[in-house]
């Protein structure tokens, strides 16, 4: 088992960014949250990256859920649950990384309209592709209040 640490690192962002594009063959993984800092800001002091959570989610939720639909549908599948069972607090990731994925969506935080165009962006090697990790600028962040950084 991994030793259990709060603060965060762009380790834990990449390793993320790789496990939910690997599980949702995705080529873009939003990160939100507090931790979305570590994409502009990986140094930041530790009381900015003092987590034990990453909040992600996958660019093709939606269509993950409709394949997913299709294949039974007696099933409700979200994107956001299937993370939390597999990489959530307790599971099995959990112990062995030291930290957890909630898997969120597009709604979880309410980002500023344009937030998009000012969103930081990094390029993660997963099985040989590209996917790009993309989360808010520090200042689409504290404008809503939309994470702890607001309250620091």
């Amino acid at each position: 088992m991994t030793q259990r640490s709060f603060v965060r690192t762009i380790e834990d962002l990449v390793e993320t960014v790789r496990v939910i594009a690997r599980l949702f063959k995705t080529d873009k993984v939003f990160i939100i949250g507090s931790q979305s800092i570590l994409l502009s800001w990986p140094d930041a002091p530790v009381v900015l990256r003092t987590s034990g959570e990453i909040d992600a989610y996958p660019e093709n939720a939606k269509i993950w859920e409709i394949q997913q639909k299709e294949l039974d549908p007696d099933d409700d599948p979200e994107a956001s649950e299937e993370i939390n069972a597999l990489y959530g607090e307790g599971s099995q990731f959990h112990r062995e990384h030291g930290f957890y994925i909630d898997g969120v969506d597009e709604n979880t935080a309410r980002l500023p309209e344009d937030w998009n165009k000012r969103a930081i962006t990094k390029t993660v090697e997963v099985d040989g592709r590209n996917v790009l990790a993309v989360a808010p600028c520090p200042e689409s962040l504290t404008e809503k209040g939309v994470s702890d950084l607001g309250r620091l």
